[in-house]
């Protein structure tokens, strides 16, 4: 019997990229499947009409993830439309590089807000609201090991990542929940491959010994594992990049 049946899902950043290949593993899996975006309606309508077709369910609904208030609306809403919330995975982040010397702070400013606010938002909606036997799973990056050039400031918000998920899954001792972060090598979605020739994107190919960028699908197999019946996995920070670091 699939242990994913009658398990809801909420995926931040499940529109487009690694959240959406989330979210259609997940809905494959047999959870129901709640899409959290931003701004791209067209884009997760596309994602839930997708599940659906496959025989899946799902719903989209439009959030800041780093609004408190829209996030309980979010958690609220999946709550009266499915019973209740077993798995959150937060996928939703921005990315932008630069050098430290001539990095735009107020940019920092909103790539912090999306990517530790919302972090820790989301993670404190999902402790009050996953259910025993559930997971909660952080997208990190395997950038952080590689101190690349432009990389200082998101490489910042992903080691906030790193550090929430292992003090969570304490907190939450005694309530049968798993806390995890995923940390992606290069992984060929929009956000990894805008702004880069084709030379960077083959030097960074040839970076892990199987000689490939990632796919969101790669990516999404560790998630489902974390999301279903990897349950003796807690409180770490996988490295999933091919080799890579």
């Amino acid at each position: 019997m699939n242990s994913s049946i009658n398990r809801v899902a909420v995926v931040t950043g499940g529109s487009r990229g690694i959240g959406r290949a989330v979210a259609e593993r997940l809905a494959a899996d047999g959870q129901a499947v709640a899409i959290q975006y931003s701004t791209n309606v067209r884009e997760a309508d596309a994602a839930v009409e997708g599940i659906q077709a496959a025989g899946g369910r799902a719903i989209a609904i439009q959030a800041d993830v780093a609004d408190e208030a829209a996030v309980k609306t979010v958690f609220e809403t999946v709550a009266a439309e499915f019973g209740g919330i077993d798995v959150v995975v937060n996928a939703a982040g921005i990315l932008i590089l630069d050098t430290i010397e001539n990095f735009d702070l107020n940019e920092l400013d909103r790539m912090h807000r999306t990517n530790i606010r919302g972090t820790f938002v989301i993670n404190q909606a999902a402790a009050r609201n996953v259910r025993a036997g559930g997971a909660i799973i952080n997208l990190s990056t395997s950038v952080k090991k590689l101190g690349l050039p432009t990389y200082a400031g998101y490489a910042a918000t992903k080691g906030a990542v790193d550090a929430i998920s292992p003090v969570l899954a304490k907190e939450l001792r005694g309530r049968d929940i798993t806390v995890n972060a995923v940390a992606p090598g290069p992984t060929a979605t929009d956000l990894f491959l805008q702004g880069k020739d084709e030379a960077t994107i083959a030097q960074m190919a040839k970076m892990n010994p199987l000689g490939r960028l990632g796919t969101p699908s790669d990516i999404a197999e560790v998630i489902s594992l974390l999301a279903g019946a990897g349950r003796w996995i807690n409180g770490q920070t996988i490295y999933v990049n091919g080799g890579m670091v």
